[in-house]
């Protein structure tokens, strides 16, 4: 049975992954599923039976590795500012942002496990995150924002393109907005300035290839 409450969801992720340092961010522990840890072996029927979603907040995906990666080399870009992790999944964006000094992040994903996966691993990189579950798409972009992160959003057509509106809502309204993506199949190819590449180390049981060519971009 899948746990409902938030304490129950930590000893859930607790007992199905392991903590480990990104490739890419090695700075930063999380608490990620590999070929060792139970949450590995399920399938994906066996996910919907125990009632559980896809969960892609124990894996550190390509996007959110460069996007972490950046912050971390370019503090400048968060450092005293209010920070939004949207899509955060682990929280690994929202932590790095926060080890790079904004002054407050909030991680937001609308799957409920995501809340204890933050809780986790901001406290074992000795930061906060605050967390919600709402769905931010459907209202305009908080005003206090002042920088918004979001990594890995372009797997699907229809959601693609409303988060890049969403985005680009936000943008216009004066947030600065960067976004990590490895080539998905809906990622524009054009309108965005690309401000770092990388050569992430990934696995072929979540991407098609060991190392994915991964790009920081910003909305102009």
């Amino acid at each position: 049975m899948i746990p409902a409450t938030l304490q129950g969801r930590r000893d859930f992720i607790a007992a199905n992954t392991r903590l480990q340092r990104p490739p890419h961010v090695a700075e930063i522990e999380l608490h990620l599923a590999d070929e060792i840890t139970p949450i590995w072996q399920l399938t994906e029927e066996a996910l919907e039976e125990i009632g559980l979603p896809p969960p892609f907040w124990a894996f550190a995906w390509a996007g959110g590795q460069a996007l972490a990666r950046y912050l971390l080399d370019t503090p400048d870009t968060v450092a005293g500012k209010r920070v939004i992790d949207f899509a955060a999944g682990s929280g690994l964006v929202g932590v790095a942002a926060a080890k790079a000094g904004a002054a407050s992040v909030l991680c937001a994903d609308i799957d409920g496990f995501c809340a204890a996966a933050v809780d986790l691993n901001a406290q074992a990189n000795g930061v906060a995150c605050a967390f919600t579950d709402e769905n931010l798409l459907d209202a305009p972009a908080p005003t206090w924002a002042q920088v918004i992160l979001a990594g890995d959003i372009c797997y699907e057509k229809p959601l693609a393109e409303r988060v890049l509106a969403w985005l680009g809502a936000a943008r216009a309204a004066g947030a600065s907005v960067l976004i990590g993506d490895p080539g998905r199949s809906y990622f524009p190819r054009t309108g965005l300035t690309r401000l770092a590449e990388y050569q992430v180390p990934t696995t072929r049981e979540l991407e098609d290839m060991a190392v994915k060519k991964t790009a920081v971009w910003a909305m102009p």
